[in-house]
């Protein structure tokens, strides 16, 4: 996510009452989701159908037809909401019991915005070959996995490799549910300014988990060029001690062959999408071309200030809630998986992330605007049309199971 946040440190001695009169606290008191019971235990003979012999004959058909888990367990409409803390927020490598409020967060908002039910696990292990273990040790008990927070470049292989391994949808969303919603986005930018995604030539600032994202699925929606830079520069086929996430990046990248600094590439570029918590001049948006699109998405600190972007760009979006345009993932990550649970999809397919973001892209209609291209989080309209594009794009790719 997002680095560079500026928190204040709380005093080791701090009491958990004075903890308190601090509103974020008192809200986080006992944690944020619990566990409900689907069915009532009021007699003897619901006890008897709940667990014990009940539960058995269950069990042994299950054991016959591991199919059946998907029917008689939660299993198949649960997540697992996986981190292993070191890349939490804007707070960095901060570990796993640090980590499990921003866990429990993720949970609550899978259950508040799609009515998932999902279930926060945090990682004591950071090595690539453990966590994959675990996860896949864990997997039988989850209808999907939903990776957070874990850092780049050990994100990228996660997730691979989990991909590969697993029948069940596998999901980075500091990857992917920025990407679906910065495709949205700018899908309509590009509508209010009368052009295609063909017809811009954008610059990346961060090739972190979200920066590779958005790229990635910018390429795939069709993006005229594209090209990214990272802390030393713009990233170009040739270009020394490049990882191999970065590698391929190159090949795919950069038609123009930048090979300078950010600012450098800016000039005449139509797009900027900042994911780097980096800082852009003014002078380099001003030197953009006419209309440009500026994505300055570091939070809570944008690469540009949004008011100071306005001034030269025709459509400007942050991360942030305070200006218009927030590209917020929350938008994104309920209703994929839901939808993907719908249909018991065996994994999320490039195609039903970029249905995702045309349904979000269509909520907005006829009423886009400079400050209106993406809808709210709180926009009822949202859950329902992902959910239903998701859905309906597994079963056109195959990958649905009912």
């Amino acid at each position: 996510m997002t680095p560079g946040v500026a928190v204040a440190a709380t005093p080791a001695s701090a009491s958990v009452d004075s903890l308190d009169q601090d509103p974020a606290f008192a809200l986080h008191r006992g944690g944020k989701i619990e566990i409900r019971s689907t069915v009532q235990v009021r007699d003897a003979d619901d006890l008897s159908l709940a667990y014990t012999p009940g539960v058995a004959r269950v069990c042994s058909a299950i054991a016959d037809n591991p199919a059946l888990a998907d029917d008689y367990t939660w299993a198949s409409r649960v997540i697992a909401v996986v981190s292993d803390g070191t890349a939490v927020l804007g707070l960095g490598d901060i570990g796993p019991a640090a980590a499990m409020p921003v866990m429990e967060g993720k949970a609550l908002l899978f259950k508040e915005f799609a009515n998932v039910d999902a279930v926060p696990i945090c990682l004591d292990c950071t090595d690539v070959d453990a966590l994959v273990e675990t996860v896949v040790r864990l997997a039988p008990s989850f209808g999907g996995i939903n990776l957070e927070d874990i850092s780049a470049p050990r994100c990228f292989e996660v997730e691979e490799r989990l991909r590969g391994l697993l029948d069940i949808p596998v999901f980075h969303d500091d990857q992917h549910g920025t990407a679906i919603v910065a495709l949205a986005a700018l899908q309509n930018a590009a509508r209010v300014t009368g052009r295609s995604l063909g017809d811009l030539r954008a610059v990346v600032a961060g090739a972190g988990a979200s920066g590779v994202a958005v790229t990635r699925i910018l390429l795939e929606a069709g993006i005229g060029d594209i090209a990214v830079a990272d802390s030393k520069g713009m990233i170009y086929d040739g270009r020394d001690g490049l990882n191999p996430v970065k590698q391929a990046l190159a090949r795919d990248t950069n038609r123009a062959g930048h090979t300078g600094s950010t600012e450098e590439a800016l000039v005449g570029a139509d797009l900027f999408l900042g994911l780097s918590g980096s800082t852009v001049s003014e002078e380099a948006i001003a030197a953009m071309a006419a209309d440009s699109i500026v994505f300055a998405l570091s939070n809570p600190t944008p690469e540009v200030h949004p008011d100071v972007a306005a001034k030269h760009a025709a459509v400007v979006a942050t991360g942030r809630s305070d200006f218009p345009n927030q590209i917020n993932n929350v938008l994104a990550f309920p209703g994929v998986f839901r939808g993907a649970l719908d249909v018991r999809a065996s994994t999320i397919t490039e195609n039903m992330k970029v249905a995702a973001a045309a349904a979000l892209a269509d909520v907005v209609g006829d009423d886009v605007s400079p400050t209106y291209i993406i809808p709210s989080p709180f926009d009822e309209r949202v859950a329902p049309a992902v959910i239903a594009a998701v859905a309906a794009q597994a079963v056109a790719d195959g990958v649905a199971r009912v």
